[in-house]
């Protein structure tokens, strides 16, 4: 079975947490003040904190900003529930805007429409390792005095114009194992602010800089020095692990170009794609999943609901008029595109999608 992810973990990955077993600092050590350190710097950021997961990384974001109850944070709707319920978690309210039909992200003209006096921040997911157009974004954002805090969770090393994505506002990053690196799980929170950066902190370790001094409400966010020591390995690879990707979704994109029904992913001028997800568009999404699935292809669903249509958000009252995400969560496929395909996996992926639709 040609799998939809496959973590890439080997030696070197190893022997840094047997290292980090013989040393007897396992959390919140010096591995963890390393990784971030080095995080930041390939991000070209001021600072990096590292938590415990990407959803921790945003809930903290948002918390270090200021976003709390009857405020607004403007966000996608077409994305993991993690984006929606972390806002939800300090008791602001999320606000859904629309997508862009090419690339999936946030539209800044539906952003537009949705500012509000009570908005307080806009939160652009970077989906599928595609940046969000945050030239018009960072524009609304300074109009209207609002944060940007960047849900970067799927784009590790992804570039706007040149520059890193979760290096504009406050960024927030996942290492879970599917990601482009992975720390087996884990987040960062990055910032070129030190205020906001000094607030995460003391939220991510129960509000407390000295031991039994706590200064304000915080949480256990902390990350491993296992988790650290995976993480430095896994940036030293992360250049590597996303050419492989870029070169895969190439390949895809050359082998299905013209296929008709089938939409392949854009890259927009001025955009690095970084392929977290290689997301074709199809009607006819369960077929060919179903088919692809018998001849040993997994395929995944990112996402088949929008958020305001979880039952979570039905309950909430949420009935938004979203048409371009409601489209996408029905037609959206992902087919494998990862570091570990070989050359044939490449090819059998392909001739499969294309006998599919010679079939039918």
């Amino acid at each position: 079975m040609i799998g939809i992810a496959e973590p890439q973990l080997g030696g070197e990955e190893l022997e840094a947490v047997s290292a980090v077993l013989y040393s007897g600092m396992l959390a919140q050590g010096p591995k963890v003040e390393e990784f971030e350190e080095a995080f930041a710097g390939y991000l070209g950021c001021e600072h990096a904190v590292a938590v415990n997961s990407g959803t921790a990384a945003l809930h903290c974001a948002l918390l270090a900003h200021g976003i709390g109850q009857g405020d607004e944070v403007i966000t996608t709707p077409f994305s993991f529930v993690a984006s929606g319920n972390s806002i939800l978690y300090t008791g602001a309210k999320p606000v859904f805007a629309d997508i862009e039909t090419e690339t999936y992200t946030l539209d800044p003209e539906k952003i537009q429409e949705k500012i509000s006096p009570k908005t307080k921040a806009i939160m652009p997911v970077h989906l599928y390792g595609h940046p969000a157009e945050m030239k018009a974004i960072l524009e609304l954002a300074e109009d209207h005095g609002l944060a940007v805090i960047e849900d970067a969770c799927q784009a590790h090393g992804a570039e706007y114009r040149g520059k890193k994505v979760g290096s504009f506002g406050t960024g927030t990053f996942s290492f879970y194992p599917t990601k482009n690196m992975t720390t087996g799980e884990g987040g960062m929170l990055t910032t070129s602010e030190r205020e906001v950066a000094e607030k995460a902190k003391l939220i991510r370790a129960h509000g407390s800089k000295i031991r039994y001094l706590h200064e304000t409400l915080g949480y256990n966010l902390r990350m491993t020095d296992i988790a650290a020591a995976i993480g430095i390995v896994q940036l030293g690879k992360l250049e590597n692990f996303n050419s492989r990707r870029r070169k895969n979704a190439e390949f895809l994109s050359g082998k299905l170009a013209g296929l008709a029904g089938v939409r392949t992913p854009a890259v927009k001028e001025g955009c690095t794609h970084v392929f977290h997800q290689y997301t074709v568009t199809v009607k006819e999404r369960d077929l060919l999943a179903d088919f692809l699935g018998k001849e040993g292809i997994g395929t995944g669903v990112h996402y088949p609901r929008t958020i305001p249509d979880q039952p979570l958000y039905e309950n909430l009252g949420y009935r938004d008029m979203i048409p371009e995400a409601e489209k996408a969560a029905k037609e959206v496929l992902s087919l494998p595109v990862h570091p570990g395909l070989s050359g044939e996996d490449l090819k059998q992926i392909s001739e499969a999608v294309r006998n599919f639709f010679s079939d039918n």
